[in-house]
């Protein structure tokens, strides 16, 4: 069985919406990768949230972000699974929904990310193309990819 997929802009979420997906992206770019750093940053007002829901609990998120909101194209930000879920591949289908919801939401075709480095192969299976040399982001190693629709 798969998460049901869920897609609002800020407004429309509900509070136990809104405190699902930050805890959600606490546990994951927090504590699991152990990074310190500013994750409400003001931009989530702006994003359209795609979150799956399984179980009773947020296990996958993404935010979206037209074109001049974040990149000069269209962009998906903040992709994660819980840990709990990696094993049942929805990684694959958040970023398709994802890709779907930029379609149709924004009517767009170019999409950059920006991306951490250990996840380009799985970036390039989903059609997203290196697009700059590596770069710190929260002492992390990122690169921006890119993918036309």
């Amino acid at each position: 069985m798969n998460p049901k997929w869920k897609i609002k802009p800020f407004e429309a979420l509900s509070v136990a919406e809104l405190y699902s997906v930050l805890q959600l992206r606490s546990e994951v770019f927090v504590v699991e990768q152990n990074c310190v750093y500013q994750d409400i940053d003001g931009k989530d007002v702006k994003a359209l949230h795609l979150f799956g829901e399984y179980d009773g609990k947020t296990v996958a998120y993404a935010r979206l972000f037209k074109p001049n909101d974040y990149f000069e194209n269209a962009s998906i930000g903040r992709v994660i699974v819980s840990q709990n879920y990696r094993d049942k591949k929805w990684g694959f289908d958040l970023m398709q929904q994802a890709i779907n919801a930029i379609e149709t939401h924004y009517n767009e075709t170019k999409i950059t990310i920006s991306a951490q480095l250990y996840l380009q192969r799985f970036y390039e299976s989903m059609g997203f193309v290196k697009t700059s040399d590596v770069y710190l982001e929260d002492d992390i190693e990122h690169i921006e990819m890119r993918k036309e629709i």
